[in-house]
């Protein structure tokens, strides 16, 4: 099916929608594993793993064993720093509902991909842009049986009603926070607001609790081991009809309880148009975290793609290394027990990026180290640069049957390049090094230089494709470039 394009007049192939709408989609960096498993069905499509859906990333941070596109680049909204906002000048399309299933079943069908991550811009109102998304995974679980992973994007001021069907429906949902703070909020993005943004954060969370519940789990925190495991299925029960074009069409709540959201909720912050310091984007982090029960809250360094007096001028370079140290900040947070006030403060609100975020923290502390592998406890462990999550857990466990020297650590997976300057073993460093906050700032961040240099300058790699181009000539755009760190741990 062709639809006219507002903005030549003409009608758009099939193929030249999903050259515009893949790549208007690449600056959402939303993608992680799926977070679901869901086995293959007789008479169904496909089937969901939970670690590996997102496993490899293209020159521009994007999965590509998802088919990451928009369902539309249209927008009724004038947001300074999108590159899709309504007043700028450029190619627009807008799939149908049947569009995208046809292209998903054919891609999948192919093993280009595993599955689909579908937002859009706001097309005549966000009603009726999120019901629009709401037929195209509806189209998808029905009459194609796709059992494969969805992620899609909750339109924020859309009806309530049309956000829980799609929740119903896909695996994992998010509404982007986008800027960290109501000022800037104001400044950028005036037809948008943080109360409008929460208010379907809230009502996602609350759906996802109720879920839980509904099949003996806890409501507790979505990281919480005891809901490592949900069961259920977003086929229990399935709507028998496809909804109308009007809310009244729309099927009501499920008598039994099918799975909500299983895969969690998250959000993604732009970093660099704005002027906020790191320590208010980790508390605004945590905050996301404990109140809103997020399983991800991503970054995005900002490329500058608009001319504007508020936003950095073109040709300004991406802050990827700063993504990528919040990203770690961000690692910190979720599982080795760090709080943002910990790690900044209003007197030191920025991380030094020449070395990461646990390293920063421990320059700052000093007086607590150097730590005694061989009693400390599995908590002091973790705070120790260089020691993570699973090397902490097996030095616990070998102390029962040995007392640990340097060899051994490095044998369980330290990293004795970081960890060396912060432990002891039977009493002794591993070498006569000064603790002391400058000598061993000098001697990580001379570590670390060739890594965060790699970072600041990405190489130029060709975008993966789910077609053939191998011969094409074209050199990869700065925001291509831009975004080949995806910055995640």
């Amino acid at each position: 099916m062709e639809k006219k394009s507002p903005s030549f007049g003409k009608t758009l192939s099939l193929e030249e929608k999903l050259a515009i709408l893949a790549d208007a989609a690449k600056y959402d960096v939303a993608c992680t594993s799926s977070g679901v498993s869901r086995r293959g069905e007789k008479g169904s499509l496909g089937n969901a793993c939970a670690a590996g859906i997102c496993h490899s990333f293209a020159s521009d941070g994007r999965c590509i064993s998802l088919l990451k596109i928009l369902l539309s680049n249209e927008c009724i909204y004038d947001c300074k720093y999108c590159l899709n906002r309504r007043s700028n000048d450029q190619p627009r399309a807008t799939f149908t509902p049947e569009e995208i299933c046809r292209l998903t079943v054919e891609f999948y069908r192919r093993n280009y991909i595993e599955g689909l991550f579908l937002s859009s811009g706001v097309v005549k109102n966000p009603t009726y842009t999120m019901e629009q998304m709401y037929q195209t995974l509806y189209l998808l679980r029905t009459k194609y049986r796709f059992r494969g992973y969805i992620h899609v994007k909750a339109i924020p001021q859309a009806a309530p009603e049309v956000i829980e069907m799609t929740g119903y429906l896909a695996d994992r949902m998010s509404v982007n926070l986008e800027l960290p703070t109501a000022d800037g909020m104001q400044r950028l993005a005036p037809n948008k607001s943080h109360s409008h943004i929460l208010k379907p954060m809230r009502q996602i969370q609350n759906g996802i609790s109720e879920y839980r519940l509904s099949i003996g789990k806890d409501s507790r925190m979505e990281r919480h081991q005891i809901n490592s495991q949900l069961s259920g299925s977003i086929f229990s029960e399935v709507p028998d009809r496809i909804s109308g074009e009007s809310l009244k069409d729309l099927p009501g709540r499920r008598r039994k309880p099918a799975a909500f959201v299983p895969a969690g909720q998250s959000t993604q912050m732009i970093i660099g148009a704005t002027q906020e310091n790191d320590y208010q984007l980790l508390t605004t982090t945590q905050a996301l975290y404990q109140k809103f029960d997020l399983k991800r809250v991503f970054f995005s360094a900002y490329v500058p793609l608009n001319e504007d007096p508020l936003l950095p001028d073109l040709g300004t370079a991406p802050p990827l290394l700063r993504e990528h140290r919040l990203y770690q900040a961000d690692w910190l947070l979720r599982f080795y027990g760090f709080h943002a006030e910990e790690l900044l403060s209003p007197g030191r609100p920025n991380f030094n990026v020449l070395v990461d975020p646990k390293c920063d923290w421990a320059l700052r502390h000093l007086e607590l180290f150097p730590v005694e592998i061989n009693r400390a406890s599995y908590e002091e462990l973790l705070r120790v640069p260089g020691i993570g999550v699973k090397s902490a857990m097996r030095i616990v466990r070998a102390r029962h049957g040995s007392v640990l020297d340097f060899d051994g650590l490095k044998k369980i997976g330290v990293v004795l390049k970081r960890a060396k300057y912060f432990i002891t073993c039977k009493g002794k460093m591993m070498y006569a090094i000064p603790i002391e906050e400058d000598f061993l700032t000098r001697q990580l961040t001379g570590e670390d230089s060739r890594s965060n240099w790699e970072i600041e300058h990405p190489q130029t790699y060709r975008q993966l494709s789910l077609f053939e181009d191998m011969n094409m000539e074209m050199p990869p755009t700065v925001e291509d470039v831009g975004k080949s760190v995806s910055g995640q741990l």
